[in-house]
């Protein structure tokens, strides 16, 4: 990756832990990481090592005990709620192991309910809808409805779904790992294709060895602390 590349996106001294009974557990310490567009980096880690909870710190859907994140050089440690949900819908992009698409909408709808939550029109939003639809090559299923369409088709219109704001950031918590092998290859190669095309940064948490390896960066969570390796 070119240094010169814009810094997108960094995360400095990230602290979580959690009270159990008497216990205080200690998730992240003093996590830092960074990344730039178009760069792709790998989060891996044994479960329950604070992989999902430190990509939602990421996302600010989950607040740090103490530390910052910062976008585009801005601290969005300075905002409220408000204004991070708007950073969310425009800024960032998320896809989940499991799609969480709404089963009465068609996937269509699905890929356009983002703009349509941020108060855009059915019509101002489908042109670009079903461009993404095409380029996850499910041009000829926009109209079918969730339960109509496989597991990677499932995964297909997440991640067009997650494109359609056209975000600067797409984070990823294991959008392979309930798809078989050729359909997770897939999404994972679309993914890669369309940061590369988008000046997308991605951060992916993953238990697929041979998918960090594909990356930019690869990261491995343990005992709280993230190291590149």
């Amino acid at each position: 990756m070119n240094e010169s590349t814009k810094m997108l996106f960094r995360a400095e001294n990230l602290c979580k832990s959690f009270n159990s009974g008497t216990e205080k557990i200690q998730i992240l310490s003093k996590v830092n990481l960074s990344i730039r567009q178009g760069e792709m980096m790998a989060i891996v880690g044994a479960s329950g090592s604070g992989k999902t909870t430190l990509l939602q710190i990421l996302g600010t859907l989950d607040t740090p005990d103490s530390g910052k994140l910062l976008f585009n050089d801005e601290d969005l440690s300075a905002k409220n709620e408000k204004q991070l949900s708007g950073f969310r819908n425009k800024s960032v992009g998320f896809i989940f192991q499991f799609h969480h698409l709404l089963p009465e909408f068609t996937a269509l709808e699905n890929v356009m309910m983002p703009g349509l939550i941020a108060g855009k029109s059915k019509e101002e939003m489908a042109p670009a809808a079903i461009t993404l639809l095409k380029q996850v090559e499910l041009g000829h299923r926009h109209e079918h409805r969730v339960n109509e369409l496989s597991g990677g088709e499932q995964q297909r219109t997440a991640l067009a779904r997650a494109l359609i704001m056209q975000p600067a950031l797409l984070l990823a918590d294991e959008p392979t790992g309930n798809l078989d092998t050729r359909s997770g290859n897939l999404v994972f190669d679309l993914i890669k294709d369309l940061c590369k095309d988008l000046s997308l940064a991605a951060i992916m948490v993953t238990h697929n060895q041979d998918l960090a390896r594909q990356m930019d960066i690869s990261c491995l969570l343990e005992n709280g602390m993230l190291q590149t390796i």
